[in-house]
């Protein structure tokens, strides 16, 4: 997968089915707040549209997170969860928590760590950034998004 995003064929997207997950890890963000030029782009509202207004400033997300795994050749790797959902889910166990960061990340961690890797079958999406593309770096992806089907029994016929 990693030489495939690399020339002639330049792959940025692949689905990848973990063998198995060894951790959810969450690391606090150094900076707390949006850098300036992206707060700027988001002033800009919509070139198509100018008469709407630009859109709510999102809160920056206060930590990143993580998921440990093995692939089907025992290789460990550590990737970074840039999906949307996990950030929705951050910000209503914010909400839900009183604004109490240790009970939404539990909170976060329950969904992630026990609930999915007990319940669910997981599978990743994964997506490179053009920054990190470009460079060639050794793995250019991160998670874009994870894919949760619940976990199939399969009975012996015999």
């Amino acid at each position: 997968m990693i030489e495939d995003s690399k020339a002639p064929l330049n792959r940025s997207l692949a689905t990848f089915k973990p063998k198995t997950i060894i951790s959810f890890e969450v690391e606090k963000e150094e900076i707390r707040e949006w850098k300036d030029e992206w707060k700027e782009l988001r002033k800009q509202g919509e070139l198509f549209d100018p008469d709407k207004n630009p859109e709510i400033q999102i809160p920056k997300l206060p930590y990143k997170f993580y998921y440990r795994f093995l692939d089907e050749e025992d290789r460990e790797s550590r990737m970074m969860i840039e999906d949307w959902e996990i950030g929705a889910l951050y910000w209503k166990c914010f909400k839900s928590a009183e604004g109490i960061e240790a009970e939404a990340l539990e909170k976060v961690r329950e969904k992630y760590e026990l609930e999915f890797l007990k319940e669910k079958d997981i599978y990743l999406f994964l997506g490179s950034t053009k920054e990190w593309h470009m460079r060639r770096a050794k793995n250019p992806f991160v998670i874009i998004g994870v894919f949760y089907p619940k976990k199939e029994t399969q009975f012996s016929l015999f």
